[in-house]
Order: structure tokens, then sequence, then C-alpha cells
């Protein structure tokens, strides 16, 4: 069970650093990883923290956001170097470590990988993805359908997901993180077992 001292003390660090509605998003992603995690066998504790930490970098300013990517020592892509709305999931995996020292790298990975996804998917990185797409306050065109397919199998709602991130982005013209595409051929793959 996750210490609940220690929940408190990210709440409260969230509630001071991001604005009302971001923290109320990072409650419902929190909630959605916890059951998803339990549906699919992850560690819940696990879901809890990285789920509620996802969007910890979110809303700092975005020259912190890239000095923080810049000096990272995660693997970052050029394409999100200069992408301004990917800048959050690596800052924010850096933060993690270095406010809260945690160091469990599925939930950095988790964290890190929030927006992107990645080749080889750790099973909490899919669930934060996920849970971070069809949290309670999401309310796109398709999100109805996304929950039944998260509901239904892990990896058909990853493909579906990811399906549906890749054609957003290209419809506005944006460009495409290689661990994204490797993401969608991984779980293109499964579907077609």
């Amino acid at each position: 069970m996750a210490d609940k001292k220690v929940i408190e003390k990210y709440k409260e660090y969230l509630k001071k650093n991001l604005s009302k509605k971001r923290y109320n998003h990072s409650l419902n992603v929190s909630e959605s990883a916890v059951y998803l995690a339990k549906k699919y066998g992850a560690d819940p504790d696990k879901a809890l923290v990285a789920g509620l930490l996802h969007d910890i970098a979110k809303e700092l300013p975005v020259e912190e956001q890239l000095k923080i990517v810049e000096k990272s020592s995660l693997d970052v892509c050029e394409i999100e170097k200069k992408s301004i709305p990917l800048f959050h999931a690596v800052a924010g995996a850096e933060l993690v470590q270095s406010l809260f020292g945690i160091d469990d790298m599925e939930i950095i990975k988790a964290i890190r990988y929030h927006t992107v996804a990645c080749g080889n998917m750790p099973k909490l990185s899919a669930i934060i993805y996920l849970a971070d797409l069809i949290s309670a306050d999401r309310d796109y065109k398709d999100v109805n359908k996304m929950r039944k397919y998260a509901d239904k199998s892990l990896e058909k709602a990853m493909y579906e997901a990811l399906k549906f991130s890749i054609t957003d982005s290209v419809g506005k013209g944006n460009t495409i993180p290689l661990s994204t595409i490797e993401a969608y051929n991984d779980f293109t793959e499964f579907t077609k077992k």
C-alpha cells in the first residue's frame, strides 16, 4: 500500500504548482491508472504515483521545461526537443527524481512516455498513457469509445490510442517522434496475432 503521508506530500506540491483544473486531471488520471493496473496486473501503488505525478511539469514556464529536457539523462529525440507540448513529460520524469527522490524506473518511464509512448512499452507506461487519455475529465469526441477499448484489452486500447494520436498529429501537420512510431508498430503487430 502506498505511503499515505508521501502521497499527501505529492498532492500538496501539485496543489501549489498546478492550476485547479490540472490538479483535478492528475487525480483523475491517478484513479484511472489504479483501475487499469488492477485490471491488467500492474502495481496499483506505482500506477497511483505515476498517474498523480505525470503532469508535474506541465505548467512550468516553457523555458524551464526546455532547460530540464536539454540536461536530461533520459533518451530524448530531436523531435521532442523541438516540440513544446512534449517537453513536460521528460521534464516531469526528471523532476520526480530531483524533487522527491523517486528512482523507480517503471514510474520514471511511465511519466516520461505518457505523451509519446515507446517501443517495447512497459505495462505501467501503457497504463499511464491510456489513463491520461480516458480519465474522467476527458471529453473529446471518441473518449467513450477509447474507454471501452481500455476496459477490454490493454493492447487493443494502445493500438487504437496510438492510431488516434498519430492521425491527429498528421492532421495538424505535426512531427511524430520515432518512439511513437515504434509503439504503434508494436501494438499493430500484437493486434494481428
